[in-house]
């Protein structure tokens, strides 16, 4: 057990750094008349210069990839320092699910949803490349890997701790029926009732409308004597 929760902790660190990488790779492919120009998604994220049909262009940040990047950048470094500490565990799991998904839906949006085309003229289409599919496989395998590593190693530290510690899964669970014997426990008003209430609700703001209204208009009349008063 101890070996394979090695392999999962170097598998999460080695495609953490893996989803860095394919931001570095070839992202999507801009087409304008006859001309074709592809750029890494590092250089759409960041809004680099960039060579297209022989004229230089500063590509404006396409601001989604750049959070996307951001958040992969931020998981694989906590993935690398991170794994030692309980709490970061957790964290690297998390961001690491949520940059799964996120890749995901990058993949099956149009391009037109995270890239941005400006400033480059006339560009009749963009097209992701075969990299794309890539870097959410490789984001799913480091969230899997690395939520794999957290569950096995926290059942690890139960089992040395002689039954003194309870599994995630445990916790989780005896969470879910705390939380369901606690709603079964609320009183819930019936039709009557939630008539009832709802009425008063609505009576005491409309009393409180009125009296706001009235100091309004009343503090407006003095003011406006007050002004007419220093003329």
């Amino acid at each position: 057990m101890k070996l394979i929760n090695k392999i999962c902790q170097i598998a999460a660190i080695v495609f953490g750094i893996g989803a860095i990488v394919m931001f570095f790779m070839p992202f999507a492919t801009f087409t304008a008349d006859k001309t074709s120009e592809t750029f890494i998604a590092a250089q759409l994220a960041f809004g680099t210069e960039v060579d297209f049909a022989g004229i230089g262009y500063n590509l404006a940040k396409s601001s989604k990839l750049l959070f996307v990047f951001l958040l992969t950048a931020f998981a694989g470094v906590l993935s690398i320092f991170g794994f030692k500490n309980k709490g970061i565990r957790y964290t690297v799991s998390g961001v690491g699910l949520f940059n799964a998904i996120f890749m995901l839906v990058v993949a099956l949006s149009k391009t037109g949803k995270f890239i941005d085309k400006r400033p480059l003229p006339n560009i009749t289409s963009v097209d992701y490349t075969v990299w794309v599919i890539i870097a959410v496989v490789v984001a799913f395998l480091f969230a899997v890997f690395a939520i794999a590593y957290l569950f096995i190693d926290d059942y690890l530290e139960v089992m040395a701790s002689n039954g003194t510690k309870k599994t995630i899964l445990y916790r989780v669970i005896h969470f879910l029926r705390d939380y369901k014997s606690e709603i079964k426990k609320i009183v819930w008003p019936n039709y009557k009732e939630v008539i009832k209430n709802t009425g008063i609700v609505l009576i005491m703001c409309a009393v409180v409308g009125v009296l706001i209204w009235a100091v309004d208009f009343g503090l407006g009349k003095l003011i406006e004597l007050i002004l007419n008063s220093v003329k």
